[in-house]
């Protein structure tokens, strides 16, 4: 995949893919409309940010690509790709208990604080995609 050169694009099965790791500059997309939520994309090798309808969603750095990321009631599911490891803070439910599993191995349990932020990191260095599903 290596970057979503649009930026931001909708996928057949209702998820988005975001980020393009290569650019040098920040760059930015708002007003994307997606099933009846506006998202905002920022992106470039430094960071990667999504909000929807103006409240964090996703964030990584340095920046990644991300393709079928989907939310459920039960959590968030996507694939990251990115040239090295990154540190990935995703918005969730307060205060609530997740099971992370990245590529098919269980990373544990993990609580979101008050603000719904959970904060874990991925090896993508050399590794291609890696599946993320954080579900309560």
């Amino acid at each position: 995949m290596a970057a979503v050169k649009e930026l931001i694009r909708s996928e057949a099965d209702g998820s988005v893919s975001f980020g393009d790791y290569t650019l040098s500059q920040k760059t930015k997309l708002e007003d994307y409309q997606h099933e009846g939520d506006i998202l905002k994309v920022k992106t470039f090798n430094e960071i990667t940010r999504l909000e929807k309808n103006g409240l964090f969603l996703y964030e990584s750095t340095p920046g990644t690509a991300v393709s079928s990321f989907k939310e459920t009631e039960n959590g968030i599911s996507f694939k990251v790709e990115g040239p090295e490891d990154a540190q990935i803070t995703v918005g969730l439910e307060e205060d609530t208990e997740y099971r992370i599993m990245v590529d098919g191995v269980n990373s544990g349990k993990m609580k979101t604080n008050l603000g719904g932020k959970l904060s874990f990191s991925v090896e993508l260095a050399g590794a291609g995609e890696v599946k993320v599903e954080i579900k309560k």
